[in-house]
């Protein structure tokens, strides 16, 4: 620069030195993206898409579900609910196609909603090795003899298309419980549903009672209804409800935030909208004939929108309709549970408060989820 000559050689390590430094700057900044070398194969011994809690072995947590996830990179999600108080390094093990297995850190994120109990919703991040085709994935705790003997979780949505769906509307019902046997509403609520436009109905089902039991069969049959098993009071203690310090146990409300993760990510790729609401809540348009009309409509006013929040009013089941239209309805007389058509009064607007809401979502768009609002999206949100 100054005029004089350089000589070549010198500059050339110089050179060499900052380049070195970088790069060591650079891997110092990016940590758990390297990958153990190739290890001899053990028995991918795979699990069911009928299994949905599995237990991590050597550690207290719990794995549910496996996807590919390609939105921010190369990655697979696994939803599991870990215990939060237990500081366990979490390891992804990829089953390749030849032969060999991959092992590679898992990024842990707690989901923030956990209402203070000790088990969260969580989900473990593992960069997909390039040199590994896998189709099926385990989680192991710090110790790697604890693998042995673990089954591996299939690698779901490894076929992303986003242009067309079998199903417009799934509805997600995030759990069953109690022997639940609110027959005649379970079935009024579905029928709606059909005539709003809503194709499936997911519902994950620890367990109720046997009248409901053959009512779900018959909406099985009639393609409407798919049953998630979840059997969570086998593993952990789950609470009644949702507040830690009244209602204690492992978990929140039956691991109801797991299970509206789970179903948003098992619908990503087969569904174009998710409702997330409960059965005893129906998202009713009231300016548009169905979900459809009503989607167009709110798409052209949002179209950056992917979270549609619908607020939430109560109709008490204590306040009747005076006409007694379908008070009498003989053929429902002998059906347990309560006639929704009875109870047309909604109660008054709250001022004061916010009401709380539930969600029209298109999945694509959700990467964390809570029971009014969604944690983690891409795009924007639409308070309808």
């Amino acid at each position: 620069i100054c005029g004089r000559m350089v000589n070549i050689k010198t500059l050339l390590f110089l050179l060499a030195i900052v380049l070195g430094y970088i790069s060591v700057l650079w891997l110092q900044q990016k940590p758990n993206k390297t990958f153990s070398p190739p290890e001899p194969a053990i028995a991918c011994s795979v699990i069911s898409l009928e299994e949905t809690i599995t237990p991590v072995l050597g550690t207290k947590h719990f794995v549910v579900a496996a996807y590919a996830d390609n939105r921010d990179g190369r990655r697979t999600r696994i939803i599991g609910i870990i215990n939060r108080h237990s500081g366990d390094k979490l390891y992804c093990v990829f089953c390749c196609g030849n032969r060999t297995v991959f092992t590679t850190t898992a990024e842990v994120q707690q989901h923030s909603d956990h209402f203070g109990f000790p088990y969260v919703t969580t989900d473990l991040l593992c960069e997909t090795a390039p040199v590994c085709k896998s189709s099926h994935v385990m989680v192991r705790g710090p110790s790697p003899s604890a693998g042995n003997g673990a089954r591996f979780l299939p690698i779901q949505n490894q076929h992303q298309q986003e242009d067309e769906f079998p199903y417009e509307f799934t509805v997600c019902i995030s759990n069953l419980f109690g022997n639940y046997n609110n027959v005649l509403q379970f079935i009024q609520t579905l029928e709606v549903y059909k005539i709003l436009g809503i194709q499936k109905v997911m519902i994950y089902k620890t367990n109720c009672s046997q009248t409901l039991d053959k009512v779900l069969s018959y909406y099985k049959e009639e393609g409407v209804v798919e049953i998630i098993p979840w059997p969570i009071t086998t593993v952990l203690n789950p609470s009644h409800g949702w507040n830690y310090a009244e209602h204690k146990g492992d978990l929140h409300y039956y691991g109801q935030l797991t299970t509206l993760n789970n179903c948003i990510y098992r619908n990503m790729y087969s569904s174009k909208y998710v409702l997330l609401n409960d059965i005893d809540e129906i998202i009713a348009p009231y300016k548009h004939r169905d979900l459809h009309q009503l989607m167009e409509h709110l798409n052209s006013q949002n179209p950056k929108a992917g979270v549609f929040l619908i607020e939430n009013h109560i109709y008490p089941k204590n306040v009747f309709d005076e006409t007694g239209r379908f008070s009498q309805q003989a053929e429902w007389k002998n059906v347990p549970g309560i006639n929704i058509l009875e109870h047309v009064h909604r109660e008054p607007d709250r001022k004061e408060v916010d009401n709380p809401t539930k969600m029209i979502v298109n999945p694509r768009r959700v990467e964390q989820t809570s029971v009014h609002s969604v944690l983690k999206h891409y795009g924007e949100s639409y308070r309808v």
